[in-house]
């Protein structure tokens, strides 16, 4: 058998680089300690520091580092619909499907075309045990999503379990 291989390890270096680089930024970027603004770029630079870093921790399931990160990220930039679609899937992975549906709410209602918004929410919803929201919010991520979207058959086929579901319960 296998030893299974723990996937937090491979994470460590990439954010001490991450974090380091976005301490340097910090650090120079205005020696008086006036927080950065978003206008000029070194604030749009460490913003998407920030923003990637937390996508990383995500994606690499470091869900309670991923929120953290998020929470950062909406701290300076709270209309960025993007960043409140990955805190709610940062959520959806620590099974907190109530703040992960609002979050998701929250980036449908800043960018209506925000498919994997959609997607997310049904998933909240379905977490939640509301299945009828979660037919309904996948089916607008279906009608939004392009259609070689590679999660189209995914929440079709979703669609489909959860209706016959709706069904046998109303039998």
């Amino acid at each position: 058998m296998r030893k299974r291989l723990d996937k937090r390890y491979s994470v460590i270096p990439a954010i001490l680089v991450i974090t380091a680089l976005t301490g340097l930024t910090l650090h120079f970027s205005k020696p008086t300690g006036e927080p950065v603004a978003l206008q000029d770029d070194r604030g749009l630079r460490l913003l998407h520091q920030q923003f990637q870093q937390a996508v990383v921790l995500l994606q690499h399931g470091e869900y309670d580092f991923a929120v953290q990160g998020f929470h950062e990220v909406l701290k300076v930039a709270p209309d960025m619909p993007e960043a409140h679609v990955n805190m709610g899937y940062a959520l959806l992975g620590l099974d907190d499907f109530e703040a992960a549906r609002s979050f998701f709410d929250s980036a449908t209602n800043l960018r209506p075309g925000q498919s994997n918004a959609y997607y997310g929410l049904a998933i909240a919803h379905e977490g939640l045990g509301e299945l009828p929201d979660a037919v309904m919010a996948m089916r607008a991520y279906t009608h939004i999503a392009n259609a070689d979207d590679q999660y189209r058959r995914k929440a079709e086929a979703a669609i489909w379990e959860w209706e016959a579901e709706l069904s046998a319960q109303r039998e």
